[in-house]
């Protein structure tokens, strides 16, 4: 099942009408697609904020119009805090969509008792998958990673009906390897900072479509 999110019809727009919409707790949005014309709606800043941390790719729209619509890119501030802008792409039930969804591991690599490293290579991917099984992320898992083994794109674990686009099956998602002299050096150095993956700051001057 889709989350919901209840949608306000949108017919101000510019920087200073789209600043006063956000400050009312609202994030403007179009919804395109299958040969109708564009609508521009406003929605829920709580609710949408639920919906991206719940992870969820394809929504329900529900008041202004009535539609099932899949995420297609989601406009950020400059600090990647909030969301300026939101595009939606309609869809229907039978339809087969494209996604990149992040890679994440799950368990613990037997390969580290033996002295090796895990190194994740790749941390997304696209997929074609039916609209209505859109999952939040690929999960991983590394239980039975012994040292020198790899997991490819071909051995991902994937939900019926979902296949990988433009990678090459044989591509290694993640490894468990011999630590290389400058692994073995930084290893008592404090973490990177994690990465902020899927959010692409942008000015909000230039985000009103």
């Amino acid at each position: 099942m889709s989350d919901v999110l209840n949608a306000e019809p949108r017919d101000t727009f510019g920087s200073r009408n789209t600043k006063k919409l956000r400050q009312k707790g609202r994030v403007p949005a179009v919804v395109y697609g299958h040969g109708q014309p564009t609508v521009s709606i406003s929605l829920s800043a709580d609710e949408l904020g639920a919906v991206i941390r719940h992870g969820s790719h394809v929504v329900d729209l529900q008041g202004a119009i009535s539609e099932k619509a899949l995420i297609k890119a989601v406009q950020w501030d400059t600090y990647g805090l909030e969301v300026l802008h939101l595009d939606l792409a309609r869809v229907s039930l039978g339809e087969r969509v494209q996604v990149s969804l992040a890679i994440e591991l799950k368990g613990s690599a037997p390969g580290t008792k033996e002295g090796g490293v895990v190194e994740h290579l790749i941390h997304n991917l696209n997929f074609e998958c039916p609209a209505i099984s859109v999952p939040e992320k690929i999960v991983v898992n590394i239980n039975h990673l012994k040292l020198t083994d790899t997991i490819t794109v071909a051995q991902l674990s994937l939900p019926e009906g979902m296949k990988v686009l433009e990678a090459e099956p044989t591509a290694v998602v993640v490894q468990c390897v011999e630590p290389t002299e400058e692994v073995e050096a930084d290893a008592g150095s404090a973490p990177a900072e994690p990465e902020l993956i899927g959010r692409k700051p942008k000015d909000e001057e230039d985000e009103e479509k």
